[in-house]
């Protein structure tokens, strides 16, 4: 089966198994998307987004974000780990978001990437999601099952980016990306796959994949 075969197959499946692709994060707009998905980086979206309700009703635009000092941030969002770091992020973010984008999230991979705590796959979350543009985030759902899956080497996240702008129809990635993580997170964990379960890597994976589902 060639790579682009492989892709067909891929799209065909998670159709059938996915249909509807909801954000996993909770959010009301691109604000409040943008710092969910800030405060995932190491952590699950069941407990980002049992933390965000409690942030946002504190503070869910960058006017109020910053009449929170970073402290009362930090004690807040501190069950997302990283919290001393995050707090400054979702802190300064504001100011910038307000002293150069009119408080509002801008609708560009440079700009998003320049505000502290976003880097490119938070950057490319926020443009599928919020804004529609077409993106393919990488987390470690989608790096692991591309290269399970024989799509890359899996040498590392930016090359598995490529090589799946490269195989998927850029009108399917911001679909594709969720419906990847969905079937990552029910059927191929990275630990002790099981082959019934994960029949799409028993399908078209590696050798190496395929020898793991044993």
């Amino acid at each position: 089966m060639t790579k682009k075969e492989k892709a067909l197959y891929i799209q065909e499946q998670l159709d059938i198994l996915y249909p509807e692709t909801p954000v996993p994060l909770d959010h009301e707009d691109a604000f409040t998307l943008l710092i969910a998905v800030l405060l995932s980086a190491q952590c699950t979206d069941e407990r980002v987004n049992k933390i965000t309700p409690l942030l946002f009703a504190k503070a869910k635009t960058p006017q109020e974000m910053i009449q929170c000092s970073v402290d009362e941030i930090q004690a807040i969002i501190r069950p997302c780990g990283l919290s001393p770091a995050k707090s400054k992020a979702i802190y300064t973010l504001s100011h910038m978001l307000l002293e150069g984008h009119n408080g509002e999230v801008p609708a560009s991979f440079d700009a998003l990437e320049r505000l502290p705590g976003v880097g490119h796959k938070t950057a490319s979350v926020v443009m599928a999601q919020a804004f529609g543009v077409p993106a393919f985030p990488v987390d470690t759902h989608i790096h692991r099952l591309l290269t399970r899956w024989g799509l890359t080497s899996g040498k590392n996240v930016i090359q598995t980016e490529k090589d799946a702008k490269k195989l998927f129809p850029k009108d399917r990635w911001n679909k594709l990306h969720l419906q990847i993580i969905f079937y990552g997170r029910s059927h191929s964990p990275a630990r002790n796959p099981k082959k019934a379960i994960d029949y799409i890597t028993d399908t078209i994976g590696t050798q190496k994949a395929k020898r793991e589902l044993k």
